[in-house]
């Protein structure tokens, strides 16, 4: 898909993703032009910069992107984002891109129009939603006290690719072969490496001549490709897709490569992926069960505990440093196989990727881009006949929402809507694809074995609707356990402290020089620091489990913070409120108290004083899983990053407090991140540090807010809330 970027104007082919009537999605080819905060729709290439677009809008600061991940729609696979106005949620344009790659640069490029709008604090907002209307007025002297300077946020968002938290590796070298670097997970106790567990977690290294996209492409893909470099693969298929960052997989494997009289494996895996701002692809399995997947006859299902692979651009991009990491239990009771013999077969696994690097390094320079970008396409026809409900309602989720919105009326507003760019007659309209893609058949759109597309009925859509409203979802993680219920409890103190952390299920404060922070020179040298301390003590936490979010904790009779605020004292409080969707509702509420004035700390103050999008430009956190799985480890990172970039957070001022709740479940990156997590949570130890970034020579050094450190939670210790 071609697509140029120069001078702050972008533009290429992108595809509109909307509802039909019978509230089915479908996809439309569009010619995208980006000029400015101006996005412009074409239905062919512009023949000058003149010509007037086919449907138009303008981005300002309440506009918002997320990542959506890849879908297959119509024979194509495609990845999607989507724009949003946080005025107006049903004010959105869902767009897809050819390649992961492409999606990567629009959404950068949208972010970053959309933030040179900016809305500055103490100024005047009244919002319409229901008509779209939004007006602002600024005074000159809050503009220059608590601006932005936009021009430089690119830099100041993706900082060096380093990690912002110092800790040991955990892999300790035990060999090379077949020109890979092994290494085994050291345990705590064990810091040589010296002793191997019954199931160890072993990575192999190797760097392959091809960009992080083409071996990504190939890693996903389920076709005849596969059979050239993966000689365990014998059949893979989709089970269900969960969204466009998380699907059920199927894989089964051969046997002659395994010993002699041991039986066929196969695995059911929860597979993730992401993408990192330096064009780190990471693709994260472990297994699960699935009611729609059992074990097939005369195979031996293997329990992965974690896997997978992370692809890192090296040389320019021209090259990528491949690692594959595998923990797996292969179920075997024989004597032959002890456990030895499980670790030379797991040994063999992570080899695989010499057989990659071999095949990359063999096909260059014969069209292998475009032969994997084909066959990628196809990976949907893969799929077995596990689970034939009429075209995959599971894969395609219907947004409600959206399909309500096509007969409401659309917003007018002073700029022009999001939905201008959509028109009920593409449903008809379409720029015609090349002749390759009808080559290609989506299984999830045509009944097996026949050539014609199969359209439910209307009484069919409103069942699978129904259906899809009241079951739960269809697959459990191995580690996932039940909740118990508890009555009554004292907001801020829930979760127990314990400063020895020697307790599961509580919580302590983290060494605030793990982390790296902006030092006084960062502007010029862009190097970061040990933390010192931090600005706030840390005085309570809360592990709560609801059936819908709870919001403003720090508002709540009973609490802590009201507790403090009875008395009339000078305290002042910051509460960070994290909301995981899981099995229910979790909130994890961290209490921080400031006992000098506010006025004290001016980047504070601006920050609790100042309005939404600016407190979105400047809240960071650092995570770090100190103890626990390397698939955990993997998923989460050690970079900070700006939260309100890419969750979505309601903050409340209270009289005394800010409390910031981050919906978790905003993001269809970090809802996959936290359903992985929760799977291991009562196996980890998860530090995290707060702070305000530092933009400006007056405002560093950077100072930490506060820093925590959660012991081995448990989802089934959380307190139930009525």
């Amino acid at each position: 898909m071609e697509m140029s970027q120069t001078d702050g104007r972008m533009e290429g082919w992108l595809y509109t993703i909307r509802h039909n009537r019978f509230g089915l999605q479908f996809s439309r080819k569009r010619y995208f032009v980006l000029l400015d905060d101006n996005l412009k729709s074409f239905r062919s290439v512009p023949s000058d910069q003149n010509e007037e677009p086919y449907r138009r809008a303008s981005l300002d600061c309440c506009i918002r992107v997320t990542d959506n991940g890849r879908e297959s729609f119509n024979r194509k696979i495609l990845f999607i984002f989507t724009l949003y106005n946080t005025t107006n949620h049903l004010d959105q344009l869902k767009l897809g891109a050819s390649s992961p790659e492409e999606a990567a640069k629009w959404i950068r490029s949208l972010q970053d129009a959309s933030q040179k709008k900016f809305p500055f604090p103490d100024c005047e907002f009244v919002s319409h939603a229901e008509k779209g209307l939004v007006k602002f007025n600024v005074s000159r002297r809050s503009r220059r006290k608590n601006s932005v300077d936009w021009t430089n946020y690119s830099s100041l968002n993706v900082e060096t690719i380093a990690p912002d938290v110092i800790a040991p590796s955990p892999w300790k070298i035990f060999g090379c072969q077949n020109g890979l670097r092994l290494f085994k997970e050291a345990k705590d106790w064990d810091s040589r490496g010296r002793h191997w567990d019954d199931h160890p977690a072993i990575m192999a290294v190797g760097v392959i001549d091809g960009t992080s996209e083409d071996i990504f492409n190939t890693l996903m893909s389920f076709g005849p490709l596969r059979s050239e470099w993966d000689f365990s693969f014998y059949k893979g298929s989709v089970v269900e897709h969960l969204d466009g960052h998380t699907d059920i997989i199927n894989v089964q494997l051969y046997s002659d490569w395994l010993p002699w009289g041991m039986n066929r494996r196969d695995l059911l895996l929860r597979r993730y992926w992401r993408r990192e701002e330096d064009g780190t692809y990471v693709i994260l399995c472990h297994s699960v069960y699935h009611k729609e997947c059992p074990p097939k006859k005369g195979y031996v299902r293997a329990c992965v505990k974690s896997g997978g692979y992370v692809v890192t651009p090296v040389n320019k991009a021209k090259q990528s440093l491949v690692k594959h990491m595998v923990a797996i239990d292969w179920r075997s009771w024989n004597l032959y196989t002890g456990a030895s013999s499980s670790r030379s077969i797991t040994i063999r696994v992570v080899e695989r990727l010499a057989a990659l690097r071999e095949m990359f390094k063999a096909k260059q320079g014969h069209g292998f881009t475009e032969f994997v970008s084909g066959e990628f396409m196809d990976t949907k026809s893969c799929v077995s006949n596990i689970n034939t409900r009429p075209l995959k309602i599971a894969a395609k989720r219907v947004d409600l929402e959206l399909v309500k919105a096509e007969d409401m009326e659309k917003p007018s507003s002073a700029r022009n809507s999001l939905m201008d760019l959509n028109d009920a007659s593409d449903e008809f309209f379409d720029v015609p694809e090349p002749s390759e893609f009808d080559s290609f058949i989506d299984n999830s759109l045509f009944s097996q074995g026949h050539s014609q597309l199969k359209i439910p009925s209307p009484a069919g859509i409103v069942k699978k609707l129904q259906d899809l409203a009241i079951n739960k979802k269809g697959y459990m993680d191995l580690q996932e356990v039940g909740m118990d219920e508890k009555t009554t409890f004292f907001y801020g103190a829930t979760l127990q402290k314990d400063p020895n952390l020697t307790l599961p299920c509580s919580w302590a404060t983290a060494d605030p020089s793990t982390f790296l922070i902006r030092g006084d020179n960062y502007l010029q040298d862009q190097q970061k620091v040990k933390a010192k301390d931090t600005m706030m003590q840390m005085i309570g936490a809360d592990w709560i489990s609801s059936d819908k979010r709870e919001d403003d904790l720090g508002g709540r009779l009973g609490g802590v913070v009201q507790e403090f605020a009875a008395k009339g004292g000078p305290e002042f409080f910051f509460i960070v409120n994290m909301q995981a969707p899981g099995s229910a509702m979790y909130s994890l509420a961290l209490y921080y108290m400031l006992k000098t004035p506010l006025e004290d700390h001016p980047l504070l103050h601006s920050f609790v004083n100042g309005d939404d999008a600016y407190r979105n430009s400047r809240f960071k956190l650092i995570p770090h899983i100190s103890k626990g799985s390397w698939i955990v480890k993997q998923s989460v990172g050690k970079k900070a990053c700006l939260v309100g970039q890419a969750l979505v957070v309601r903050y409340t001022r209270g009289k005394n407090y800010l409390e910031l709740d981050i919906d978790v479940g905003s993001s269809t990156v970090a809802r996959g991140v936290t359903n992985l997590v929760l799977g291991y949570l009562n196996n980890l130890v998860i530090e995290m540090a707060f702070l305000i970034q530092a933009n400006t020579v007056e405002e560093l050094p950077e100072l930490l807010l506060g820093t925590c450190r959660l012991n081995y939670l448990d989802a089934t210790k959380s307190v139930k809330e009525r």
